[in-house]
């Protein structure tokens, strides 16, 4: 448990956290209590250092800032604990399973030496053997309940494995996006800063930012059931060609992005055109009535190929700005974005 605070600790940060929760433009709901209570307990570093930076850009904080920093840093603390958790019982399950399969096997050793014993014996002193016998019965019954409990340990073993399996599939259903099936911003997040942290070589990483073109269109054309459709057959495209350590997400309402950690940026610039070259000649089913197939569907692409020491934000930047130049252009096509001058060099 995270909150280990008595009555009077917990009434002074209940304080504490409502005011600040007042002074903010968000409405005083769990999620935002969350945060603040963390914040003024001091529970949490990343959350306080996230929280201050907010503060300082924007001076208070609004309803979405409030629940990104929620699932960002403390929904997602408790995904991590309770995996760990899953993980430390069915190490301790495991543990305690192999010390009664050792005892059970010890048991019956002893078990076996003592019936050879009385063999013997029984031959030259009856009264010995018979003590002996009493030792036996003590030694099966001692085999019988350990083997009663390696059987329950096992049982044991089996279900927290399960949970563990159950706290990761949530984990990771968390991170997937319903509509399409691609990772979600979230998963984006995630996968990039793994990415980032990761050696710098010559061959990538790449970024895609890729954008439905007059999307708003498609949608009072066609209506949004069909609107969804698109974005689902797009969806399809990038999971059919985007494979190995490569992460296609979904990054936000009609805009896709692709990281291609060890993809150099000619690699990527096949890999964008042929995305754009499907998504062209790909025919979606209206539904409409007569469920005709319409077409003319297309995306514009920003490739950039990663900068040595350049930050998270700054590499999503220059491929937004790629991908407008893209749109700027005419649509339908793919821009790679221009490097920093510092890091320019001549192709």
């Amino acid at each position: 448990m995270r909150y280990l605070h008595n009555n009077a600790q917990s009434a002074d940060y209940l304080r504490q956290a409502i005011k600040r929760m007042t002074q903010q433009e968000t409405a005083l709901h769990p999620l935002s209590y969350a945060i603040w209570y963390e914040y003024v307990a001091r529970l949490n570093p990343d959350l306080q250092t996230a929280i201050d930076a907010r503060l300082k850009e924007c001076g208070k904080l609004n309803e979405e800032a409030t629940c990104a920093l929620y699932h960002q840093h403390v929904a997602e603390l408790d995904a991590k604990t309770a995996l760990r958790i899953g993980n430390s019982v069915s190490d301790l399950v495991d543990q305690v399973s192999a010390s009664a399969t050792d005892a059970s096997d010890q048991a019956s050793r002893f078990g076996n030496s003592l019936e050879s014993w009385s063999g013997a014996l029984g031959q030259s002193a009856g009264d010995l053997a018979a003590g002996v016998e009493d030792i036996l019965r003590g030694t099966r019954a001692m085999q019988k309940a350990i083997g009663t409990l390696q059987d329950r340990l096992e049982e044991s073993s089996r279900e927290a494995q399960q949970l563990k399996e159950e706290v990761a599939r949530a984990r990771q259903e968390a991170l997937i996006d319903a509509l399409t099936g691609l990772v979600n911003r979230k998963g984006f997040d995630l996968a990039m800063s793994a990415c980032l942290q990761q050696p710098a070589t010559a061959h990538g990483p790449c970024l895609l930012m890729i954008d439905l073109d007059a999307f708003k269109r498609i949608n009072d054309a066609h209506g949004h059931v069909f609107g969804d459709t698109v974005l689902a057959a797009v969806g399809e495209i990038l999971k059919a060609n985007v494979k190995g350590k490569d992460t296609a997400a979904r990054y936000g309402g009609e805009e896709f992005a692709v990281i291609l950690p060890q993809t150099p940026r000619g690699g990527a610039l096949g890999l964008a055109e042929a995305l754009r070259a499907l998504v062209a000649a790909s025919r979606i089913r209206s539904s409409a009535r007569n469920g005709s197939m319409i077409g003319n569907i297309s995306v514009s692409i920003g490739v950039a190929d990663h900068v040595a020491s350049e930050s998270a934000a700054d590499f999503i930047s220059r491929a937004d700005r790629a991908l407008y130049a893209a749109k700027a252009q005419g649509r339908n096509r793919v821009v790679l974005a221009a490097r920093p001058a510092a890091e320019a060099f001549s192709t």
